[in-house]
């Protein structure tokens, strides 16, 4: 693996993080909408990730194919969002509100199913990641200039 495949592959990493950072937000954001624009309580979304599969017309992958060598041999190609979907699994937070423009016959209010615990953990899980990104970027960015360095001596 070179080094700029490692770079390309953190800053793929980078990208999907802060995607994942950006619907955290918006599911804090929601903690207290009841009403969205299709009638129902807003709904948690949920960010799917996956590992990038290597292009299959990389050169890397036709010397591979060339060789004969297995397919397991080639590089990963980093990290993509494969969907944003909403939360299903959980289900809607009831509370008395009479009060509540949106309260049901009984008082009752849907809430949306966003637990800001759970979001604050993601949140961190997230940044945390993103910051490893960061740090294998600076890492092969010196690994780069030392490599220069060297060549030039």
């Amino acid at each position: 693996m070179s080094l700029g495949s490692a770079m390309q592959i953190s800053a793929s990493g980078l990208t999907a993080e802060r995607l994942r950072l950006d619907v955290i937000s918006n599911n804090l954001a929601n903690v207290d909408t009841t009403r969205g624009p299709n009638g129902q309580p807003y709904r948690r979304e949920i960010v799917t990730l996956a590992e990038r599969q290597p292009g299959g017309d990389s050169f890397h992958a036709m010397l591979i194919a060339l060789r004969g060598g297995p397919e397991d041999e080639a590089p990963g190609a980093g990290v993509e969002v494969t969907s944003i979907q909403p939360d299903y699994s959980t289900p809607y937070k009831v509370i008395h509100d009479p009060g509540n423009p949106d309260a049901d016959a009984n008082g009752n209010v849907r809430m949306p199913n966003v637990n800001p615990i759970i979001e604050m953990v993601d949140m961190i899980s997230a940044s945390r990641a993103y910051e490893a990104d960061v740090t294998a970027i600076n890492a092969a960015k010196q690994m780069q200039t030392r490599a220069i360095d060297i060549g030039r001596a």
